[in-house]
Order: structure tokens, then C-alpha cells, then sequence
């Protein structure tokens, strides 16, 4: 079984929110309460990984 870091998995979750944020975008625009949503739980696991980035 592959065993990811934390900072590893953040990468992952953050690549993941990020193509659902734009697909999302485009169906819906930037400024649907959905996309919002979503670009704000972006910016916590992008805090997330900086905080993390900077203890390793």
C-alpha cells in the first residue's frame, strides 16, 4: 500500500478541488454560490499546505 505525507495529500486534494472549481466555472460561472464554495475550500487547503510547507 502506498503511503502518502500529508503535504502529499494536500497536493492531491488541492489538484482535485481545483479541476472541480473550474469545471464547475464553466458550467456555472465564477461567480455561482457553488464555485465560491468551492474556491473558498481551495484557499483553506491551500493555507493547509503552505502551513505544512513550512514545518518540513
Amino acid at each position: 500500500m502506498v503511503q502518502l505525507s500529508l503535504k502529499q495529500f494536500l497536493r492531491v486534494k488541492i489538484e482535485m478541488k481545483r479541476r472541480r472549481m473550474y469545471r464547475k466555472a464553466k458550467d456555472l460561472g465564477f461567480t455561482h454560490p457553488i464555485v465560491v464554495d468551492c474556491s473558498q475550500e481551495l484557499d483553506i487547503l491551500l493555507n493547509r499546505y503552505s502551513k505544512q510547507a513550512q514545518v518540513s
